[in-house]
C-alpha cells in the first residue's frame, strides 16, 4: 500500500526551478552537502525534468525550467522565496556555501530572535538562509530585542551600494 507522504519527505517539500538542473545539482552537492536520490530526464534526454535531493533531513525537488509556465528566478527577474536551512554550525555552512559560489546577501551574525543567521544567493537565483538556533527566548524577550535592534538600525547611516 502506498503511503500518502513518501518516505524521506515532509509535509512541505520545496520544488525549485533552475535554468540548468544538472549544474544546480552539482552545485547544491558542493555548497549544501546535498545527496541525489533520483533524476528523471525530459523527453530530449538532456533536460532534468525532476530530481530529488536530500539536504540534511529534508528533500528538495529540482528541475529545469520549461517556459512559458515553469520559469527559474533568473528568467523571472528574481525570487521572493528564501530556502531556510537549520544546521549544527551556521558559520561553517555559510562559509562552505560562499566558497562554493554563493553571493552574500546578509552576513552571518547573531540575531535578535536567538539564531546565528545569514543569507546567500546561489548562482541560479535562489536565496538561502542558514541558521543555528542558539537561544530559546520568550516572545517578550524577542520583542524587546527587536525594539532595540530596530532602534539601533535607525541610528546607523544606510549602507553604501556596491558598484554605485
Amino acid at each position: 500500500m502506498s503511503k500518502p507522504i513518501p518516505d524521506g519527505f515532509n509535509t512541505v517539500s520545496p520544488h525549485i526551478v533552475v535554468t540548468d538542473a544538472a549544474k544546480a545539482i552539482e552545485f547544491y552537492t558542493k555548497a549544501f552537502g546535498a545527496q541525489e536520490h533520483g533524476r528523471f530526464m525530459g523527453p530530449d534526454g538532456k533536460s532534468v525534468m525532476h530530481a530529488e535531493l536530500k539536504i540534511g533531513n529534508s528533500m528538495v525537488m529540482v528541475g529545469n525550467e520549461f517556459p512559458p509556465s515553469c520559469l527559474s528566478p533568473k528568467s523571472r527577474g528574481g525570487t521572493s522565496v528564501t530556502m531556510h536551512l537549520y544546521v549544527e554550525n551556521a558559520d561553517a555552512a555559510f562559509d562552505r556555501a560562499v566558497k562554493a559560489g554563493c553571493t552574500v546577501k546578509m552576513p552571518i551574525m547573531d540575531q535578535f530572535w536567538g539564531d546565528r543567521y545569514g543569507q546567500v544567493e546561489d548562482p541560479f537565483g535562489h536565496q538561502w538562509s542558514i541558521a543555528t538556533h542558539k537561544q530559546d527566548l520568550t516572545k517578550e524577550q524577542i520583542a524587546a530585542n527587536a525594539k532595540a535592534f530596530f532602534a539601533n538600525m535607525a541610528k546607523k547611516p544606510a549602507p553604501e551600494m556596491a558598484n554605485a
